[in-house]
């Protein structure tokens, strides 16, 4: 199985930046919706492929865009993801995810990945390294039972832990994907 990795456009929490990054639920701009546009001609998404989005308005923007509501499934498990995690940093407003009910409300046809955690409370944004360790392997291993590819659309910080998490070794944030970027990790 292939995971790809793809960060959301340029959301609206960046363009006055920093002074928006304590925007509720930002989107994507319009420079951030031209940007996943022009990425559909480099994802191919195929009938038996996963779509795992991140809970927040810019992320389900992109995986709209990307996919038209193929195969997408919500989960907080890859929701925003502070890189490298600090106890001291304060969480962004514009990080916050959307609840199940919000999500079930303003999206009822998409599935939600839950994987029996309780992991809509416990955000993963400041999860300490052990404990989003064993959930995002939970997670990984329910990617791996399913019958095509994994596509994770989400944030530089978590796309980074994630990539640490399969072996990737001494990434930076110099290593973070950038608006609408893509990454592919093969026979993972």
């Amino acid at each position: 199985m292939d995971i790809t990795f793809i960060r959301h456009g340029h959301g609206e929490h960046l363009v006055d930046y920093p002074n928006q990054l304590n925007c509720l639920h930002p989107g994507l701009t319009e420079l951030g919706k031209s940007q996943v546009i022009g990425l559909r001609k480099q994802v191919i998404v195929a009938p038996e492929d996963v779509i795992l989005v991140s809970p927040t308005q810019r992320t389900i923007e992109t995986a709209l865009l990307l996919a038209q509501n193929t195969n997408l499934m919500f989960s907080p498990l890859v929701g925003p993801r502070m890189f490298p995690q600090n106890p001291e940093f304060v969480p962004l407003v514009c990080d916050q995810i959307y609840s199940k009910e919000e999500l079930s409300h303003k999206y009822p046809g998409i599935k939600v990945v839950e994987l029996g955690l309780d992991c809509w409370e416990e955000s993963i944004n400041q999860m300490d390294a052990c404990r989003f360790k064993i959930l995002a392997e939970h997670l990984l291993e329910w990617c791996r039972q399913q019958s095509g590819n994994a596509f994770i659309i989400s944030h530089d910080g978590t796309i980074t832990s994630y990539r640490m998490l399969l072996g990737e070794i001494g990434l930076t944030r110099s290593d973070f994907l950038g608006e609408a970027g893509q990454y592919t990790m093969r026979n993972v």
